[in-house]
């Protein structure tokens, strides 16, 4: 398995420079051509305004239009001679953001985004909701956090549960687990399902094996809060990549969600990729 086509998911009026130049190191380690999409929702003008609205919409779209030139200029200077051939798409929709990125998905194998801001259930006009885009792509999402610059794939960590989301996720992420120098298994388990965590872990460690990738599992006894020991788990062994399945409602997205996964939308400490 292997990716064609890497999404980056660009935000307009913003610096978007890490996650250019990630993506950049991403699809030239991959040789891998790229898309770069960006959205925004034009003005909101309330209903009696219809004296300046006129003014402020074309002021509105002018300035769009010179954010998504500075992005697009962004986009194509970090990537220049890094992907096998380059692509960018823009709009302006009134429709949510994140469904217009979720269409574009369709050309792609992954998606890179930053981490969600806030939580809140309604985002900025320039950012699409994180949570939305991964319950809705279709698609694997690489949540890389500001800090990133590239990505560390010489220890990779599988947060299992054994579910759905958590098989597909790490299907989706075997192109980036075969570049990784170590890769771990890791289920955290109530002390009455140690034995059983031990023998999932060991299936899917076998699993990757078969397919060519290094793996150890290891389950470890829940103490606590799931999301902070795999954080601290992550920290100790200086993991540079954790893969985990998205799991969530329908409805309020980003407030729904389960503590990694949330943890992985809004407050990522390294690069995680998630799939539903």
């Amino acid at each position: 398995m292997t990716y064609s086509t890497i999404m980056a998911h660009l935000e307009l009026g913003r610096s978007n420079e890490r996650l250019v130049n990630l993506t950049a190191e991403l699809a030239k380690r991959l040789a891998t051509d790229v898309i770069g999409v960006a959205a925004c929702q034009p003005i909101q003008v309330l209903y009696g305004e219809v004296y300046v609205a006129g003014d402020l919409i074309q002021m509105d779209r002018d300035e769009i239009d010179r954010e998504a030139k500075v992005a697009e200029a962004e986009f194509r200077a970090a990537l220049a001679g890094h992907a096998q051939t380059l692509d960018w798409r823009t709009a302006v929709t009134c429709l949510p953001l994140a469904g217009y990125i979720c269409d574009q998905a369709r050309a792609a194998d992954l998606i890179i985004t930053s981490p969600g801001r806030g939580g809140r259930p309604f985002e900025s006009n320039r950012r699409a909701s994180i949570g939305d885009l991964v319950m809705q792509a279709g698609r694997p999402v690489l949540i890389a956090p500001a800090t990133a610059t590239t990505l560390d794939l010489e220890h990779v960590l599988i947060a299992w549960k054994d579910t759905r989301e958590t098989r597909r996720a790490v299907a989706d992420a075997l192109p980036l687990l075969e570049q990784a120098g170590q890769v771990s298994v890791v289920e955290v388990a109530e002390h009455t399902d140690l034995e059983d965590a031990e023998a999932r872990v060991a299936d899917v460690a076998d699993w990757l094996k078969r397919n060519g990738i290094g793996a150890q599992g290891l389950a470890i006894a829940a103490a606590g809060d799931v999301a902070v020991q795999l954080d601290t788990l992550a920290r100790e062994r200086d993991v540079g990549l954790m893969v985990a399945g998205a799991y969530g409602h329908t409805r309020l997205r980003e407030w729904a969600f389960g503590g990694v996964t949330q943890q992985a939308l809004m407050h990522p400490r390294r690069c995680t990729l998630v799939s539903h």
